[in-house]
C-alpha cells in the first residue's frame, strides 16, 4: 500500500545561477525566472511549482532559494496562487544534499509519512501528467524505504551527466523499479559511448522521490554533520515575511556536498524508476535549442533577424536585428549589454566565459540592464560623465524604501500613472507629466498608491553614481543595508 497522496511534498531547489545560459541567465536572474521562447510562456520555475499540483492531491510545496532571490519566487508563486508549506533560504550556498536534509525536516514537521519529490526548479517535463503519475508510483516504492532515482534513457554519448547502472527488478513493483547496481560520475566521450552501446546505463535525471526518515537516517548515518548543521539551522530559523530564513552559522556548519555524493552513491536503500516524459535539464543552450520551435531548417529565433543561407541556429535578440549568411550550429544571444556568439557544440564552454567575467568584476555576469526589485524593477537608460538615466517600474502597491544619497542629486518625471512622493517633511502626488528634483543628502521615498504600474524617468547627476551610495531606513522589504536601492 502506498502512502496517500497528503504525504507527498513537491520540493523545489532553486539555488543555482544557471551559468552556461549566460546572457540571458544572470546570478542576479538565474533561468529558472526567464521565459526563453515567449511571453506567453511561463518560466522554469512556474513549469515545476504547478507540475505536481495540489488539485491532484500532491501537498503545497517546499522551496529553497538564496536571500537574493527570494521576492522572485514570491512574485512567481502569488501569480500562480500557490501558497507553499514554505520558503526556505539558504543564507550560504551549500549544494544539495544539506538543502533536501532541511526540507525532510520541514516536512516531518508537517506529516511523519512525508515523502519529497525533489525537483530542480530549471529543468524540462514535456508531459506533465506522465511525470505525476511516475512520482506517484515512485512515492508508492519510497513508502517502502527507499530512496528512488528517476533514470532518463540515454540518446547520446552526453558527458555532462552521470550514468546509473539498474539492477534486479524490485518485488512487488511490476518490474517498473529496480535496484541500483552501481553509479558512475560524468564519463568521458569513449566510456560515455560503451555505455551507450551496452544500453544498461541511464542518465540520472536529478529528480528523486525520497522517503524522508529514510533519507534523514541515512543522512545520519554517512554524514551525521550535515544533519546536524540543518537541525542547527531550522532551530535558530526565523520568519521574516513570509519566508523562512534559517541560521547562518548552523547551515555555514554543513559541507558543500551533493546529494548524489553525499548519500545516493552511498546507501543500500536506493531504488531507480525509468522515466520517459520528455525530460531536459537544459544545462545549456545546445540543450534549450533541442527543444525549441524551429523552422524547416532548424532555426529557432526570437527577435527580428534575416537569415541567408543560415540552419540549425538559436538566435536570440532582445533589441538589435540580427543578420547571418552561411552560418550553421550557432548559438547568438544579443541583450543590451552583451552579445554572445558560440558553436552549438562548445555551450558548454559559456560558464568559463562567465567565471572571467566575475575574475573581472564585471558587472555583466551578475544583473542585467533591468534590476528586479520587491517593488518593480529600474533599467539603465544611459550612462554619461557624472550622469545616468533610468526607467523606475513600480507595482501597484510598491514602496521604495526612505533614503538618502551623498553624492547625486536626482531628477523624476512620472511619464505613466501616479506617484506618491515624500521629500524632506513634504509629501505630494506626482502625476503623469509632472517632476520633481531631489537634491543631494535629502531624504525621499516613492510610492506607487494607485491600480496601475508607475512608471518614472530617473535623472541622476552628481560625482559618484554607484547603487552603494545610500542610506535607506523604513524598508517595508527588510532588505539588508548591502541590498541596494
Amino acid at each position: 500500500m502506498g502512502p496517500s497522496m497528503n504525504d507527498i511534498y513537491p520540493v523545489i531547489l532553486s539555488g543555482g545561477s544557471g551559468t552556461r545560459l549566460w546572457p540571458l541567465s544572470r546570478s542576479m536572474y538565474p533561468k529558472q525566472f526567464i521565459r526563453f521562447f515567449s511571453s506567453q510562456n511561463g518560466s522554469f520555475l512556474s513549469a515545476a511549482l504547478t507540475r505536481l499540483r495540489q488539485a491532484s492531491g500532491f501537498k503545497a510545496p517546499i522551496l529553497l532559494c538564496n536571500n537574493d532571490h527570494r521576492f522572485l519566487i514570491r512574485e512567481e508563486v502569488e501569480r500562480l496562487g500557490i501558497d507553499p508549506l514554505a520558503i526556505v533560504l539558504e543564507p550560504v550556498a551549500r549544494n544539495t544534499a544539506p538543502a533536501i536534509a532541511v526540507a525532510a525536516l520541514v516536512a516531518l514537521e508537517a506529516s511523519p509519512k512525508a515523502i519529497l519529490a525533489v525537483m530542480p526548479s530549471d529543468h524540462v517535463v514535456k508531459d506533465d501528467t506522465l511525470f505525476a503519475d511516475a512520482v506517484k508510483r515512485a512515492a508508492d516504492v519510497a513508502a517502502t524505504g527507499r530512496l528512488v532515482l528517476f533514470g532518463i534513457k540515454p540518446t547520446e554519448p552526453h558527458t555532462g551527466y552521470g550514468y546509473i547502472k539498474q539492477g534486479r527488478p524490485l518485488a512487488g513493483f511490476d518490474g517498473r523499479a529496480f535496484t541500483v547496481e552501481s553509479f558512475a560520475e560524468k564519463p568521458d566521450r569513449a566510456t560515455a559511448e560503451a555505455y551507450l552501446a551496452a544500453g544498461d546505463r541511464s542518465w540520472n535525471s536529478g529528480i528523486f522521490v525520497l522517503n524522508a526518515r529514510t533519507f534523514l537516517d541515512e543522512i545520519e548515518r554517512l554524514h551525521p554533520e550535515i544533519l546536524h548543521a540543518a537541525r542547527a539551522a531550522l532551530a535558530g530559523a526565523k520568519e521574516d515575511l513570509g519566508f523562512l530564513r534559517l541560521d547562518k552559522n548552523g547551515f555555514a556548519a554543513a559541507p558543500n556536498i551533493s546529494v548524489d555524493y553525499a548519500v545516493m552513491e552511498k546507501t543500500e536503500a536506493a531504488a531507480v524508476l525509468p522515466l520517459d516524459v520528455g525530460w531536459n535539464d537544459v544545462g545549456s543552450w545546445s540543450s534549450l535549442w533541442d527543444i525549441a520551435p524551429r523552422d524547416d531548417v532548424g532555426n529557432f529565433v526570437k527577435g527580428e533577424a534575416v537569415l541567408e543561407d543560415t540552419s540549425d541556429c538559436f538566435i536570440h535578440s532582445e533589441k538589435a536585428i540580427v543578420s547571418t549568411i552561411g552560418v550553421k550550429d550557432l548559438v547568438i544571444v544579443d541583450t543590451p549589454d552583451a552579445l554572445l556568439v558560440a558553436d552549438k557544440s562548445r555551450t558548454q564552454d559559456v560558464s568559463k566565459i562567465v567565471q572571467r567575467l566575475r575574475q573581472s568584476n564585471r558587472k555583466e555576469q551578475e544583473q542585467h540592464l533591468r534590476n528586479y526589485r520587491p517593488w518593480g524593477y529600474f533599467e539603465t537608460l544611459n550612462i554619461g560623465p557624472r550622469f545616468q538615466v533610468k526607467l523606475l517600474h513600480v507595482k501597484p502597491g510598491g514602496v521604495l524604501s526612505m533614503q538618502m544619497h551623498h553624492h547625486r542629486s536626482e531628477h523624476w518625471v512620472v511619464v505613466q500613472g501616479t506617484a506618491r512622493v515624500v521629500i524632506g517633511e513634504r509629501e505630494q502626488l506626482v502625476r503623469e507629466n509632472e517632476s520633481v528634483y531631489i537634491v543631494a543628502t535629502q531624504w525621499h521615498r516613492l510610492e506607487n498608491p494607485g491600480k496601475v504600474p508607475v512608471e518614472i524617468i530617473e535623472v541622476q547627476i552628481g560625482s559618484y553614481l554607484g547603487e552603494d551610495d545610500i542610506l535607506r531606513t523604513d524598508d517595508i522589504y527588510h532588505r539588508a543595508p548591502e541590498e541596494t536601492k
